[in-house]
């Protein structure tokens, strides 16, 4: 027996949602952003020849990664290996894809964590919402993103954005928090403005954790490559789905290694990036 009636909680959802698509002309300009972006990230790096490609990125993994041989090896052989299961544009699409979602996560993600390392009010206000979209299951995503951007690879950078932007707001927010008072205290003593102390000193010092954060999203905006592909976006993702729908057990694992490699690559670069260099 109901102590309450049930609340319709899931009718007041779909009445926000249609509610929301009187503003078709907001998100129709929003997939006209996204779909330039992408467009021209694909051509870019599709223009690109493949010989050209693996040796630019190998020696950019050789010169910021450690100068590691190993790595660089495993680089360039992992990228030969994409090159020859014949996944080459497949994976230019799923980078384009994860580049376009993470500089969106740093466009938004970056000025709100500032904004929560300045206002304690703010961040108590952003936390629970950082909570609640990194614990809600990715797949939730998909419905919202159809329904205002229909399918294909726009709403897959949607879908991604909103499960990946939350470790770039809280490692923003956190680094700013952990710079040392007394280093706040003495450009404070040489007259910083707000501006000049957190563009030439909060910021600097906090790269590292921001960088951390960056690196975070990256590989979050990577995990929804497959997800994504269930509302049509291309790339190594649909390949893993047409695989799993087909019972491909092969075909699915070397699509999947396909996107191992390129999460190593991507993982092993932005954390080369945040680190401190004399």
């Amino acid at each position: 027996m109901d102590l309450f009636p049930p609340i319709p909680l899931a009718e007041w959802i779909d009445d926000f949602v249609d509610w929301l698509t009187n503003a078709a002309f907001l998100f129709d300009g929003i997939e006209g952003i996204i779909s330039a972006v992408l467009t021209i990230l694909t051509s870019s790096l599709g223009v690109i020849p493949e010989w050209i490609f693996i040796v630019a990125l190998t020696v950019l993994t050789y010169t910021f990664a450690g100068r590691s041989p190993s790595l660089t090896i495993a680089v360039l052989a992992g990228l030969l290996l994409i090159d020859n299961l014949q996944f080459w544009d497949d994976m230019i699409l799923t980078l384009s894809l994860v580049i376009a979602s993470t500089v969106i996560s740093i466009l938004i993600g970056v000025p709100v964590g500032i904004w929560m390392a300045k206002n304690s009010v703010m961040e108590q206000i952003i936390k629970p919402v950082l909570d609640f979209m990194q614990t809600m299951p990715a797949f939730v995503y998909l419905i919202p993103a159809v329904a205002f951007f229909g399918i294909g690879m726009e709403p897959g950078v949607v879908a991604s954005v909103i499960f990946a932007m939350p470790p770039t707001i809280r490692l923003t927010n956190l680094g700013i928090r952990q710079v040392s008072t007394e280093v706040i205290e003495a450009a404070d003593a040489f007259g910083s403005t707000g501006a000049q102390k957190l563009f030439k000193v909060q910021l600097p010092m906090a790269k590292t954790t921001i960088m951390a954060g960056i690196n975070q999203t990256i590989m979050l905006a990577l995990s929804m490559v497959v997800i994504a592909s269930m509302i049509g976006a291309s790339g190594l993702g649909q390949q893993v789905y047409y695989a799993v729908g087909r019972n491909q057990a092969g075909a699915g694992f070397e699509a999947g290694i396909a996107i191992v490699i390129l999460a190593i690559i991507l993982d092993r670069l932005t954390q080369s990036f945040g680190q401190s260099r004399k």
